[in-house]
Parts: C-alpha cells; sequence; structure tokens
C-alpha cells in the first residue's frame, strides 16, 4: 500500500490505543517505532488505572478511560495481568485526611464509588501499613495491568488488514503534507500524521511544550498478599505538582505474581536514564515510612524512564494548532496507562467527526499558544 489514511508515530500504550481506534473504525494505519512495541515509557510505567482529579479535564478523560479499560477488562489475556485491585490513599494527618474526604466528596458527586476508612479500617484493608494513619480512601474500582502487554494486545485487537507495525523505524521528521520522512530519505505518505512520540515529541513537533520527567521504579521478589491494594500516599499529590525540584512519593503496587512495585520520584532536568540511587534511596526511605516491613523484603531490580509532561498537566490531543495534517496524542505524563484508551477514542471521534464522548476542548494543542495566535 502507497499510502495510508494515518500514520503513527510511537507504539507506546498511548500510540497503539490511537492506531487501534483508527484501524477498528476502518482506517488504514501504519505504525512507526525506532525501538519495540511498548519500549520506552511504557515499559517504564507502573500500570496503574486511576481516576485524578486535579481539574475536571483530568477527571473527565480518567474517568472516561477507566471505564473503557473496564469494559475492555474480559477480553485481555492473561499477560496483561489486569487486577481490579483498587487504590487505597493513606492518611498521615488531619489534613490528608480532610483531603482524603474532598476526594471522595468529588468522586460520589459524580457517581464513582469511593469508601472513606478510619484507623481502624485502614489496618483492616492493609494490615502492614504502619500503625498510627488517621484512615484513608478507598477508590475500589481502580485497577492495574502490565502496560508493555498492552500495547502489543491493543494493536493486536486491530484488524490484519487495517494495520501494519513498523519497528526499528527511523522517523526523522514528519511530512507537512501528511506522512513521514524516515532516516534513509524514503518517505511514507498518509492522509494525517499523529505524533505520539512521548518524550521525543517535540523532535518531530518543533516548539512542542512536552518536557522528560524522570521517575524510578524497583520491583521485589514474590511476597504475595503482602499488600492488596496499589495504595498512594496522599502527599503524592503534592510530588505530583512540584515543576521545579525532585521529589519522591510512596506508591506500591501488587502484581499478581506476587511481586510489588515501588515508586516513586518525579525530576525535570535529568537526561541520563540511568539510576540514581541518591534518588532511589530516599525512594526507598518514603515507602519504608508508610510500609514498614519494606526493610525486610529483597529487591529484584530497579530502573528509570522518562514521562512526558507539560505546564498544565493535561496531554495535547487532536491537530496541531499550524498543520491539519499533523496531530498530537503526547503529554500524558503519569497517566498514560490510564488515559490511553480515552485518548486512542477521542482522537478517532475527531478524525472521524464522530460525537464526541467527552469533550475535547482542554487537551486542544491550540492552548499552548499565545491566547492571540490561538485564535487565528
Amino acid at each position: 500500500m502507497s499510502g495510508w489514511d494515518v500514520a503513527v508515530v510511537g507504539a507506546g500504550i498511548v500510540g497503539a490505543a490511537c492506531a487501534s481506534e483508527c484501524a477498528r473504525a476502518g482506517l488504514s494505519v501504519i505504525v512507526f517505532d525506532r525501538g519495540p512495541v511498548g519500549g520506552g515509557a511504557t515499559a517504564a510505567a507502573m500500570g496503574h488505572v486511576v481516576v485524578m482529579d486535579d481539574s475536571e479535564a483530568q477527571f473527565a478523560l480518567t474517568s472516561f478511560s477507566r471505564r473503557l479499560w473496564r469494559d475492555l477488562a474480559p477480553e485481555l489475556p492473561a499477560d496483561v495481568h489486569f487486577e481490579a485491585c483498587g487504590t487505597l490513599w493513606p492518611a498521615a494527618d488531619e489534613e490528608e485526611m480532610a483531603e482524603a474526604r474532598r476526594k471522595a466528596e468529588f468522586l460520589r458527586g459524580r457517581g464513582l464509588r469511593a469508601e472513606i476508612l478510619d484507623e481502624d479500617g485502614i489496618r483492616e484493608a492493609e494490615p502492614n501499613l504502619r500503625p498510627g494513619l488517621r484512615g484513608g480512601l478507598l477508590v475500589p474500582d481502580d485497577s492495574v495491568l502490565y502496560p508493555p502487554s498492552a500495547a502489543l494486545f491493543l494493536l493486536g485487537r486491530a484488524p490484519r488488514n487495517k494495520i501494519v507495525l513498523r519497528t526499528g523505524a527511523d522517523v526523522r521528521a514528519l511530512d507537512p503534507d501528511g506522512g513521514v520522512v524516515l532516516g534513509d530519505g524514503s518517505r511514507i505518505s498518509a492522509g494525517l500524521t499523529v505524533n505520539a512520540a512521548g518524550c521525543w515529541s517535540p523532535d518531530l513537533t518543533a516548539g512542542l511544550p512536552v518536557r522528560k520527567r524522570k521517575g524510578h521504579l524497583v520491583v521485589t521478589h514474590r511476597y504475595p498478599g503482602h499488600i492488596r491494594h496499589q495504595i498512594v500516599e496522599l502527599g503524592y499529590l503534592k510530588s505530583a505538582h512540584s515543576v521545579s525540584s525532585d521529589s519522591v512519593a510512596f506508591n506500591v503496587q501488587p502484581r499478581s505474581n506476587g511481586q510489588m512495585l515501588i515508586g516513586s520520584s518525579r525530576q525535570y532536568g535529568a537526561e541520563r536514564p540511568d539510576v540514581e540511587f541518591g534518588i532511589l534511596r530516599r525512594m526507598l526511605e518514603r515507602a519504608a515510612l508508610y510500609l514498614p516491613s519494606l526493610e525486610r523484603l529483597t529487591a529484584l531490580r530497579s530502573w528509570a524512564g522518562f514521562r512526558p509532561a507539560t505546564p498544565d498537566k493535561l496531554p495535547f490531543i487532536g491537530p496541531s494548532a499550524d498543520n491539519q495534517k499533523i496531530w498530537l496524542a503526547t503529554g500524558h505524563e503519569g497517566l498514560g496507562i490510564t488515559t490511553s484508551l480515552a485518548t486512542g477514542r477521542l482522537l478517532a471521534d475527531m478524525i472521524l467527526n464522530r460525537p464526541e464522548e467527552i469533550p475535547s476542548a482542554p487537551y486542544s494543542p491550540a492552548r499552548s499558544l499565545p491566547e492571540d495566535k490561538a485564535h487565528d
């Protein structure tokens, strides 16, 4: 085939979701990635499917996507390790307990399940958490999964005659007339091109305000039943909002094989993917404040990766501001796994002029322009 309806650059979970939705809608799609499917930020991610409420736009995208994941769950193969374990947000003090109540009221007011736990309730939910926590918030419909396998599943779910995958592809530029320019100078034409290259999306779309934000993770040996939920300290929200300094927060996830995945750290300005042991030590010390038993357990390995972050904590989804042939699906930061399905659905809705299930305006790439140019 010499021309495609859609070319997607990036075979992480966001690019895979966009390609899958377009192909399932009948469009011909070609996907490019310089590495394997799900080999970048997707491979380095925890795999938390979580509703967040930093803003109405963030809530709309995460809650819509969580619903799509739950609808898809019966189709997911075993290697995706989808677990509807819920999220437990422990509160260390009364200030955090007030935040737990606020979040619960917010979620319930929008029809989602949320349960406030007192001190006894949180000990019953997670016996290995340290004593003395004031309580917390349980969001039972959140889940976890294994992201690389999920990305592979999404691409494989598309009709075979509608999608082609090219890994090891060196995409040097996006053709302004649609398609891509490869490292050998050849061009692959397409009706439109989706830049889903994550942290490397600014290399293909000049001036795009997406920055790398580095994070570390640790995985343990198998300790079945040691934790039952994804557990995230409420102080994580303060860490997530920091844009100028390195930060760590307690975040631990159970895996279906009994392992635990421990996070998290956030750094701007770090360009190398190497594990930084000072940050790693701070992260594990923070985790042990909440889960003291971690000090007795054995880590299997640690790694670091990069998340694509935007200034306002929302991704770019839709046509670029200056070229209707080039579309964006990038800037999801730590919510790319959660919001991948909603991103793919919303992008396909816009391309095909279908009714949008949630408004796309908050994620428009045009919002990154100065106000006078955004309305030209």
